[in-house]
């Protein structure tokens, strides 16, 4: 059947209801070029004002998951399951949840991606690590994942590839934020990799991109619904990002507290209660146990036992990274060259924290991009951050700045003193999983 995309865009913009043949031949022209793009932004901005309804974003996640190679796994003993995150700042929570499902049980091919703006991306901070290749081919990636239970890896051009152009042309418009859009962006991905089970970390606060709760509920509901409709198993958590997540912010320095939470080194509190959460849930989903609350308790067994360890080791040998990562990752992970602590203008205890500013910071140190064209450095970020309740002052810092110079320095410790708000006497974090939907 054959459709006039001029007529679809017209029909979205009065606010008609569009078919899912109309969705299909739209996608179809995203694929292969028939369609312009300003024809392309021109929907986008009319989905944007008029929404879609729940049958619309089936069909066109669906569509979008067709546009390229949908991932079987036809001699996988072991459901198909991931995890993804809206975002925030120091989420690492990839690194370490993916080996953890994988020693319960699981098979991971997680397909992450690079930050852009304030949030750091899972992809940059795996390319801290010295040969990991993170584009590997699809033989590639089949392999890790039958020998390690997970991978780490960024999208290939074969999967979803209406989603990368329309996504390009999104953020060029303006109508990233479209609920509709983002629901069909992240689940079209996950669907074309053949997963059996999915859960979502939705992010509210100061750091998240859906920063008012209530935007954060839209968004959650959305994606655990239209996943359902797509016969995908799905459940959500709404999670506080009105602080970091773990107390380092950038790349080289989350996966060393990465491999810290895994070995047992060290683990950050929330860091903790949010990776284990949402392992819970990624086990009861795919049938490994019968409860989210008997899958936390397998994932502290596999931290606790070195599983977990072992099965990240594995998957980073196998992507090219040191065979001795885990037990030596300060003798591979860059550093920089100046560190120095950040002191509070003020004794008390912190009472709020502008986290959006924390990632600006790493950012401004350039450990993040300003345009999806800029490079990275690895090496900088911030450690030791003081978190919403912890007492501040003369012999206790905000945080320690890892960067390139004193210039740079000055410029990230202006920006973090500002993100904090101290008061004179103790005060409480906010409840860390606001929501589950189910």
């Amino acid at each position: 059947m054959s459709f006039l995309p001029q007529e679809i865009i017209r029909n979205k913009r009065d606010g008609t209801a569009l078919s899912a043949d109309e969705i299909t031949f739209f996608v179809q022209g995203l694929t292969d070029g028939s369609v312009t793009e300003g024809q392309v932004a021109a929907l986008a901005m009319a989905v944007f004002f008029r929404g879609m309804d729940e049958a619309e974003i089936v069909a066109l996640t669906q569509a979008m998951t067709r546009s390229g190679d949908v991932l079987t796994w036809p001699e996988a003993d072991a459901p198909i399951l991931d995890k993804h995150s809206t975002g925030g700042i120091g989420d690492n929570v990839s690194l370490m949840l993916a080996p953890i499902v994988a020693a319960c049980g699981g098979l991971v091919p997680m397909i992450s991606g690079r930050g852009l703006g304030h949030t750091g991306g899972t992809l940059d901070k795996l390319d801290s690590i010295p040969g990991y290749k993170t584009q590997p081919d699809l033989a590639t990636f089949r392999k890790v994942v039958a020998e390690a239970g997970c991978a780490i890896i960024g999208q290939t051009g074969d999967l979803a590839p209406a989603d990368k152009r329309f996504y390009g042309i999104r953020d060029v418009t303006a109508t990233v934020e479209s609920v509709p859009l983002i629901t069909a962006s992240i689940l079209s991905k996950k669907l074309a990799a053949g997963l059996s089970g999915l859960v979502l970390d939705v992010k509210t606060g100061t750091g998240a991109f859906m920063a008012d709760p209530a935007d954060a509920h839209r968004l959650a509901e959305s994606l655990v619904t239209v996943a359902k409709g797509a016969g995908l198993p799905a459940a959500a958590l709404i999670t506080d990002m009105n602080e970091p997540l773990a107390s380092a912010a950038g790349n080289a320095v989350e996966v060393q507290n990465a491999v810290d939470f895994l070995t047992g080194r060290h683990r950050d509190r929330r860091l903790e209660k949010v990776t284990i959460a949402l392992v819970g849930e990624m086990l009861r989903l795919g049938g490994l146990a019968p409860s989210a609350e008997a899958g936390e308790e397998m994932a502290r067994a596999a931290l606790a036992n070195g599983a977990a360890a072992e099965r990240f080791q594995k998957m980073v040998s196998a992507l090219g990274g040191p065979a001795d990562f885990v037990e030596n990752p300060e003798g591979h992970l860059p550093k920089a060259p100046f560190t120095r602590s950040v002191g509070s203008a003020s004794t008390g205890y912190v009472e709020a924290i502008d986290t959006r500013a924390i990632g600006v910071a790493v950012v401004t140190l350039g450990g993040g991009r300003r345009r999806a064209e800029d490079t990275i450095d690895h090496a900088v970020g911030v450690t030791q951050l003081a978190a919403i309740g912890d007492e501040v002052g003369p012999d206790h810092p905000l945080a320690l700045v890892h960067a390139r110079d004193e210039e740079a320095f000055a410029d990230a410790a202006h920006a973090i003193r500002r993100a904090y708000h101290i008061a004179e006497t103790p005060v409480s974090a906010n409840p860390l999983i606001v929501e589950r939907l189910q």
